[in-house]
């Protein structure tokens, strides 16, 4: 007597539960069409779980005791006492799993989708796919659609090192589940992931390294920011090697020893690998139903994020889109627009802002120098223009007493219209959205330099950066234009 399987017919099917899927479900239930999502894992995906929101709730935890022990203040005695990372973990726990009660569990029972636990795979003919579900309660389950949706996300990738993934390492996501603090960390990859990590571990008392492939930290980022975060975070203590080309990894009963290319040898406790993240497509069977992967395993999707089966979709980190939470979730709205109503929706990448969450942080929007001069090539109208504005020259950082970190505006040089914006600075998060709106509304520098900015705040760096096109602002008193 053969397992009954329970068919479930719906408009939309979804695999997987972040930002992309339940904006997906969220639209698709306003729109009244029956919803059926699939979960392998924790429902709400990686930023509510293991990525933005834990990781910023320890850089906040860890950013009080660097602020409580830096005595930037004359007069103001600080101090700091010792850390117990089981607790803060604990407090990181509990936030994530109020967070995905609340905004993910309660949401989707307020809007009436089912979510099954369990793990999904394509089956069926190219022209009439169905999901087939493992339960994880047992049994299984079938799935009938007329769209399916494939919002997996990505993980954690790992370079082909000798011997590292037999002496294994923290990544993002299981160094936020340690409950001991070692007492060093080699940190791979200096991008957002890694220096978020590296100093969060620092301001906790760790002593850090950070090795980084390329020529630079933050190495698609300006030279200027570069150099700036370089700056702090060496400015606490945090070891910085930049060009290391890692040839080996051991570990033993003293923790971890690395070798790389020039003689390079480190050693430390433990070992956080933060190299970059690969799309989710293991076992989904996609290209049994006519849905083409690249070479890295992600899912290709035209414009309108529609893979090459007409009716699979797939959005996010999976589909190759910008890796942050909020785009992904544009996207899951967008493409229940595009799949039910053929509206052909697209998203404009060119104003999406990016924020690391440094102290101080690092944001940007729009072109970089580079991309600004591409742009210009065989066009002399299109060519930019830059601004670099110490934040030594922005009021708000003096009296902060922490001016570390840079402004950066590139426009074109005939118009003055603002093409680029990228900020280390304390608050550049909020600063950024700002920008987000000078560039959307075709401000000019001109413009920027006479519109109206409160006096201590750090957003009058931006009015500041773009009278330095035509003044030295150097030679101008605090409130002077």
């Amino acid at each position: 007597m053969g397992t009954h399987v329970h068919v479930r017919r719906c408009d939309l099917a979804i695999v997987g539960s972040g930002g992309a899927g339940f904006a997906a479900a969220i639209a698709a239930r306003r729109a009244g069409l029956k919803v059926v999502m699939v979960e392998r894992g924790v429902v709400g995906g990686t930023c509510v779980n293991t990525g933005c929101v834990p990781s910023k709730a320890l850089l906040a935890a860890a950013n009080a005791r660097r602020q409580a022990l830096d005595g930037r203040f004359a007069g103001v005695a600080t101090q700091a006492g010792a850390v117990d990372f089981g607790e803060v973990i604990e407090a990181k726990r509990t936030l994530v799993e109020r967070m995905r009660t609340q905004k993910y569990a309660e949401v989707a029972a307020g809007y009436g989708w089912e979510i099954l636990g369990g793990t999904a795979r394509f089956a069926g003919q190219a022209t009439t796919p169905v999901l087939e579900v493992t339960l994880a309660e047992g049994g299984s389950a079938r799935i009938e659609a007329d769209h399916y949706l494939v919002a997996t996300g990505s993980a954690p990738w790992a370079p082909p090192i000798d011997g590292l993934a037999e002496a294994g390492y923290l990544t993002s996501t299981s160094a936020m589940e340690l409950t001991i603090l070692p007492d060093s960390l080699l940190v791979l990859g200096g991008n957002a992931v890694g220096l978020e990590q590296a100093q969060m571990f620092a301001e906790l008392g760790v002593e850090v390294t950070i090795l980084e492939a390329l020529d630079r930290l933050a190495p698609f980022e300006e030279p200027e920011i570069s150099r700036a975060i370089t700056d702090a975070l060496a400015g606490e203590g945090i070891g910085v090697i930049t060009g290391a080309k890692v040839i080996s990894v051991g570990r033993d009963a003293d923790g971890y020893r690395l070798r790389g290319e020039r003689g390079l040898e480190l050693g430390a406790a433990q070992l956080l690998v933060a190299t970059g993240r690969r799309p989710v497509t293991g076992g989904l069977g996609l290209e049994a139903v006519g849905v083409q992967l690249d070479d890295r395993g992600g899912i290709g999707v035209d414009q309108h994020l529609q893979t090459t089966n007409p009716r699979i979709w797939a959005a996010g980190d999976v589909a190759g889109a910008p890796q942050y939470v909020y785009f992904a979730a544009a996207q899951g709205a967008v493409m229940v627009d595009n799949a039910f109503d053929q509206a052909g929706r697209t998203i404009d990448e060119a104003l999406v802002p990016r924020v690391t969450f440094t102290s101080p942080a690092i944001a940007a929007v729009g072109l970089t120098e580079a991309q600004a001069d591409a742009r210009a090539q065989g066009q002399p109208g299109l060519a930019c223009e830059c601004r670099v504005l110490p934040l030594a020259q922005v009021p708000r950082a003096l009296v902060n007493r922490d001016t570390r970190g840079v402004i950066k505006l590139v426009a074109e040089r005939v118009s003055g219209r603002v093409r680029g914006v990228h900020v280390v600075a304390d608050g550049a998060g909020e600063l950024i959205q700002a920008a987000v709106y000078a560039l959307a509304c075709g401000m000019t520098t001109d413009r920027m330099a006479e519109s109206w900015s409160p006096f201590l705040t750090m957003t009058e760096g931006l009015r500041l950066a773009a009278l330095s096109f035509t003044r030295d602002v150097s030679k101008l008193s605090c409130c002077a234009s």
